[in-house]
C-alpha cells in the first residue's frame, strides 16, 4: 500500500513515517506540508490512502484538498486526521470526500486498523463517536451544499485559486502548478470573473468563508 501524509507540523510527519513503514508492505511515497504539496505528490506516484490533517496554516486546508483529490483521483482514500472532537467536522470532513476521520489524540493501533479498512473501501470514523457514527455515515454519505458560483471553475482555476488568496506570485503558482505565469493570469482573470469579483479583498475572504484555505 503506497501511502502519503500531509502535516504542518515536521515532527508529526516523523512519527506517521516510522509509524507506518513499520507495517508490512506499506510505503510513504512522500509527506507534505500543506494540501497544494500533498496533491502535487498524487499527480507523482501511485497513491493508495492519503493521511490529511485539517489545518494546515498557512496553506490549502485538508477539507478542500480532500474535495480536489475525489474530483481528480476518485480511486484514491483519504483519512483526516485531526484534534477536534465534535461531529460537525466528522460530518464536514465526509461531506468532502473523506472515507475516514481519526482523532490524533487515539492510538496508533486506531489509526493502522483505519488505514485498512479505508483501503478496503470501507468508511471509518474514529471510536470516540461511537459505533453508530460509523454505520450510520457508511450508508448515507452526505453531499457538499454547492457554492453556484464555485461550480463555475474549471479544475485548474479551483486550484489557483487558494494560492491567490494565500498571496502566492504569478511566478509562484506557475512553479507549483507546473504552468506558465501567462496561463497563470489567463486562470486568475477568467476565476475573478466568474466569482464576480473586483479585489483581491473579496477573494480572500471567500477563500475563508468556503474553508479553501488556512491562515
Amino acid at each position: 500500500m503506497n501511502i502519503i501524509i500531509a502535516d504542518d507540523h515536521a515532527v508529526v510527519r516523523s512519527g506517521l513515517r516510522l509509524l507506518l513503514e513499520n507495517q508490512e508492505n506499506w510505503t510513504v511515497v512522500g509527506d507534505a506540508a500543506d494540501g497544494t504539496e500533498a496533491f502535487m505528490l498524487l499527480e507523482k506516484y501511485s497513491v493508495d490512502v492519503v493521511l490529511m490533517d485539517l489545518r494546515m496554516p498557512p496553506g490549502e486546508n485538508g477539507l478542500q484538498t480532500t474535495r480536489r483529490i475525489k474530483e481528480h483521483f476518485p480511486e484514491v482514500k483519504t483519512i483526516i486526521l485531526s484534534m477536534h472532537d465534535e461531529e460537525e467536522y466528522v460530518r464536514k470532513a465526509l461531506e468532502y470526500g473523506a472515507e475516514g476521520y481519526i482523532l490524533k489524540s487515539s492510538s496508533d493501533t486506531v489509526l493502522l486498523e483505519a488505514i485498512e479498512q479505508v483501503a478496503t473501501g470501507s468508511v471509518t470514523i474514529d471510536p470516540f463517536f461511537g459505533p453508530y457514527c460509523t454505520e450510520l455515515w457508511n450508508n448515507e454519505r452526505t453531499t457538499i451544499e454547492k457554492d453556484n458560483k464555485y461550480e463555475r471553475l474549471s479544475k485548474r482555476e479551483r486550484e489557483v485559486l487558494p494560492l491567490v488568496a494565500l498571496g502566492y506570485s504569478n511566478k509562484e503558482i506557475a512553479e507549483r502548478l507546473f504552468i506558465s505565469v501567462k496561463t497563470v493570469e489567463v486562470h486568475k482573470s477568467h476565476l475573478m470573473k466568474k466569482l464576480e469579483f473586483e479585489t483581491f479583498t473579496e477573494l480572500l475572504q471567500y477563500s475563508m468563508k468556503h474553508q479553501l484555505i488556512d491562515l
